[in-house]
């Protein structure tokens, strides 16, 4: 699914520069969403989201109530529209989808509509068919993604609800200025350190590609706003991949999923060695105990690592815990696209090309 001179990499490489661009434009590109905050009293809010997008919202939820102390649910668009009940007391509804193009997304807010709650589109094309949808749109800032397994456009999405999170919390006065310039400058931070992450993460492949070329299961574990990022895992590696691949949450792995655990099975554990609510250390207890049972056991990491050895890619930074998915999930997206390769799958070749035409998951 990608062209003759666009790949992943390319889109990866241009992470740092678009980071910097969308935290330098984001009062103008978010004007609406600033507006609307500024006359209206948030408590509730609704995302719609399917794939990538959905994963995205899953790695912002926590900061939006956090931050905000607002309730945020999120929702597959197909099952909301068909299955489930609109929540009356919503006070808006984001829809998020990066092609602006996802038939499920797009029918959803019909029903939305039927109920006089604000929609906001979250898109990168501002020309696609959710925009007619929306009362509202507001631009991901992030370029049309050729390439169909998403990098970019992922991260500016977490990037972008993020900053959203930050305005509802301001405007409710769940934080101070001080706290939101602040929680701002640390985005900056991050932004500068986006090009060490891609450095680190294609030698930490370098180290591993053999192991990890020759696993045949792939399983990532987190907690916190890194679940979301154990998500984005799952549908990464399974799209270049193309072997099982699977996120679960922390606690969740240990009430059941363990017990398929064998040889053949390749774990990442994904922490913030600095979240204080005891996850960390639980994580490094699970991870000690499976390491005797699986073939290979690494270890993604933000802050200052406990136990650090030859398996562990560590992004040596102290961030608030609700933005450890933005550097993160970058060492994922170049494993998935580097591991498909050492695994001589052509990812320039697509497959199933009549899929979305046939099943009209995109319109």
């Amino acid at each position: 699914m990608e062209n003759n001179t666009h790949t992943m990499m390319t889109y990866i490489n241009q992470e740092p520069s678009l980071f910097t661009k969308i935290l330098n434009e984001y009062q103008i590109k978010l004007k609406p969403f600033i507006d609307f905050c500024q006359h209206h009293d948030i408590k509730r809010c609704l995302i719609l989201a399917t794939g990538s997008s959905f994963n995205a919202a899953l790695c912002a939820k926590y900061c939006f109530e956090n931050k905000s102390n607002i309730i945020v649910e999120i929702k597959e668009p197909f099952n909301f529209n068909y299955y489930e009940k609109l929540d009356q007391q919503v006070d808006l509804v984001i829809a998020i989808s990066q092609s602006g193009k996802s038939a499920s997304t797009i029918e959803a807010l019909d029903k939305i509509k039927a109920a006089n709650i604000p929609i906001f589109a979250l898109t990168a094309n501002l020309e696609s068919p959710i925009c007619s949808k929306a009362d509202y749109i507001l631009d991901i800032n992030c370029g049309i993604e050729t390439v169909g397994f998403v990098t970019k456009g992922f991260l500016m999405t977490v990037l972008n609800l993020e900053l959203m999170a930050l305005i509802i919390a301001k405007h409710n006065q769940a934080i101070t200025l001080a706290e939101y310039n602040e929680l701002i400058a640390q985005l900056s931070q991050i932004g500068e350190k986006i090009p060490q992450v891609i450095e680190q993460s294609l030698a930490f492949f370098n180290q591993h590609q053999i192991s990890m070329a020759n696993s045949p299961r792939f399983i990532a574990i987190g907690y916190g706003a890194l679940y979301g990022v154990t998500k984005e895992f799952e549908t990464k590696f399974t799209e270049t991949v193309r072997l099982p691949s699977t996120g679960y949450e922390l606690e969740a792995y240990m009430h059941g999923p363990y017990l398929e655990a064998n040889r053949q099975h390749c774990l990442f554990f994904i922490e913030d060695c600095h979240h204080d609510n005891g996850q960390y250390e639980r994580s490094l207890r699970l991870k000690n105990y499976m390491a005797s049972y699986v073939g290979q056991v690494y270890t993604l990491s933000i802050g200052d690592v406990a136990q650090p050895n030859i398996n562990t890619l560590n992004i040596n930074m102290k961030l608030d815990h609700h933005f450890t998915p933005l550097l993160t999930v970058i060492p994922i997206q170049i494993l998935a696209y580097h591991i498909a390769g050492a695994k001589n799958i052509d990812l320039s070749i697509r497959i199933f090309d009549d899929f979305d035409k046939v099943l009209k998951s995109k319109i």
